[in-house]
C-alpha cells in the first residue's frame, strides 16, 4: 500500500505539472479551457473557477488531460469560436502543445537546483570486494580504491558512478577510471567494453565489471523479523545475536545468510544471545527459487549500523551555482533519455529495459524509503523522461501534434484529414504496442 501511495503521489505531481503547462499557455493564447483533470474516468471531486473551467480529480491515476474548446470534438457555439483551439494560429497551437513537456523540464531544473542548494549526501565510491579475474580486477583496480572520475567526468558518490556507467550501456568503448588508492596516490586504469550489457534486461554495470561498493561489516544481529516467516515461527526476535547454527560459529551476517540459504526445508538448531542470556531456537527455513536455484529463506534483515561520516560525501552549492547545476543535470538527463531511446531502436539496448507503471511504482516506493532527497531526485528524473517522451514526433503525443502544426505552417494549410487520421491510428497502435511490451516486462520482473 505504501508503494501504491507513493506511485499515486509521483504520477499526480507530474501530471499536474505537465497539464498545468498546457493550461497556462492555453489561457494566455485566449483558448477557453473546459476541464483540467487529474486522472481518468468519471470525476469524484470537482470545482469551477470564475472562468468556467472545471478542475477535477478522477479515480484512475495514470495520467490527466486539459480539455479545451475544439471544433474537432463537436459543434462550437458562435460566441466561443474565437476561443476555440482550432481557430488559433499554428504557432500558438505549437506553444500550447509544447508547454506540457517544457513544464516537466522546468520542474526537473527546479528540483535539481533545490537539491544542490539544500545540499546532497552520498556514499563515497570506495571499492570493496572484487571478482577474481573480473574486468575490474584484470584492469588493476584494488579493494580500497576510490573512484574519482570516469572518462574525465568527476564523481564523488556511488550514485554518480552508476549514472556515468549506465550512459555507456550498449557501446563499444573504453572506460577510463581515475582512482585514488588508500595510500593516497592517484592512477588511471582502462577497461575496454564491447556491446556492453546490450542483451541484459536489467543491466548491472558494477556487477558486470566485477566490483562491489565498500560495505559495512554487519554483525549477525537481527534487525527485522518478517511476520509469518520461518524466523517468527521459531520465536526469533529483533535484537537477537546469532551465535551458531548447528554448532558452527556465526561471526557475520554474511555467514548467517549462507547458513540459511543452503538449508531450505531442513531443521536447524540456532543459538542466539538475548538480553545477556543464550537460547536455542529450532528453525526450519522456507524454500524459494532464485536464478533457477532453490535457497532457504527465513524472513530476517540485519540491524544496520550507522554509516561513518568519513564514508559520506556532502556537497552544498550557492544560489547561482545551483542554477548552473540544475541546468546541467536537466540537460544531461534529456540527452541520456534520447540516447537510451536511440540505442533501443538501434538494437544496442534490449527492449526489456522498457518499464511500465508497476516498475515505476516499485521505484517510487524504494526512492521514498530513502528519504526526501531520494524521492525528489526520482521525481525529477521521471519528469525529464515524461517530457522527452511526450515530445517524440509520434501522433497522439504532444510531439506528433507539433509536427502537424509545423507542416501546416510550411504548407499554409492543415494536412488533409485522411493523412492526419492515418497518422493518428498509426501512433495509437505504436503506443499500445509499447505499453504492452512495458506491461509484459513489468510482470516478468515480479
Amino acid at each position: 500500500m505504501t508503494t501504491v501511495l507513493y506511485f499515486i503521489i509521483a504520477i499526480s505531481v507530474l501530471v499536474v505539472i505537465h497539464e498545468y503547462g498546457h493550461f497556462w499557455v492555453a489561457r494566455r493564447c485566449g483558448v477557453k479551457v473546459i476541464r483540467f483533470s487529474v486522472g481518468f474516468g468519471k470525476p469524484f471531486w470537482s470545482v469551477r473557477d470564475r472562468h468556467g473551467t472545471e478542475f477535477s480529480i478522477a479515480p484512475l491515476p495514470l495520467g490527466g488531460y486539459v480539455k479545451m474548446v475544439d471544433e474537432r470534438e463537436g459543434p462550437v457555439p458562435e460566441a466561443l469560436l474565437d476561443q476555440a483551439f482550432t481557430r488559433k494560429p499554428a504557432w500558438q497551437r505549437i506553444a500550447i502543445a509544447s508547454a506540457g513537456p517544457i513544464a516537466n523540464f522546468i520542474f526537473a531544473f527546479a528540483a535539481y537546483w533545490f537539491l544542490a542548494v539544500a545540499g546532497t549526501t552520498g556514499v563515497a565510491p570506495v571499492v570493496g570486494k572484487l571478482t577474481p579475474d573480473g574486468a575490474a580486477d584484470m584492469a588493476g583496480i584494488r579493494s580500497g580504491d576510490e573512484i574519482l572520475a570516469i572518462n574525465g567526468e568527476e564523481v564523488s558518490t556511488w550514485q554518480e558512478v552508476n549514472w556515468q556507467l549506465v550512459s555507456y550501456i550498449g557501446e563499444d568503448t573504453t572506460l577510463n577510471l581515475r582512482l585514488l588508492s588508500d595510500e593516497g596516490g592517484q592512477r588511471e586504469v582502462q577497461i575496454p567494453v564491447q556491446h556492453w550489457l546490450s542483451d541484459q534486461d536489467m543491466p548491472d554495470p558494477m556487477s558486470s565489471l566485477g566490483l562491489e561498493p565498500r560495505r559495512l561489516a554487519l554483525a549477525p544481529v537481527i534487525g527485522t523479523v518478517e511476520d509469518g516467516g520461518a524466523a517468527a515461527a521459531a520465536g526469533m526476535q529483533v535484537g537477537d545475536h546469532v551465535l551458531s547454527v548447528n554448532g558452527r560459529p556465526v561471526e557475520s551476517w554474511t555467514q548467517w545468510v549462507d547458513e540459511i540459504q543452503i538449508a531450505a526445508g531442513r531443521t536447524l538448531d540456532v543459538l542466539v544471545e538475548r538480553s545477556g542470556q543464550q537460547h536455542t531456537l529450532t528453525l526450519t527455513p522456507a524454500s524459494k527459487t532464485r536464478d533457477d536455484k532453490t535457497i532457504g529463506y527465513v524472513g530476517t534483515a540485519p540491524q544496520m549500523p550507522e554509516v561513518p561520516q568519513s564514508w559520506l560525501r556532502t556537497s552544498h552549492a550557492g544560489f547561482f551555482q545551483g542554477i548552473v547545476i540544475g541546468l546541467e543535470k536537466t540537460a544531461d538527463y534529456i540527452v541520456f533519455t534520447l540516447e537510451s531511446l536511440w540505442k533501443m531502436i538501434a538494437g544496442d539496448v534490449s527492449v526489456k529495459n522498457l518499464s511500465g507503471p508497476i516498475t515505476i511504482a516499485k521505484v517510487a516506493g524504494a526512492s521514498a524509503s530513502g528519504g526526501l532527497e531520494s524521492f525528489i531526485s526520482f521525481l525529477a528524473l521521471l519528469s525529464v523522461s515524461l517530457g522527452v517522451l511526450n515530445l517524440l514526433p509520434v501522433p497522439m503525443l504532444d510531439g506528433g501534434h507539433i509536427v502537424f502544426y509545423l507542416a501546416e505552417m510550411i504548407r499554409g494549410k492543415p494536412l488533409p484529414d485522411k493523412v492526419q487520421d492515418v497518422a493518428v491510428r498509426f501512433g495509437l497502435m505504436l503506443i499500445m504496442c509499447l505499453m504492452l511490451v512495458a506491461f509484459y516486462n513489468d510482470i516478468s520482473r515480479l
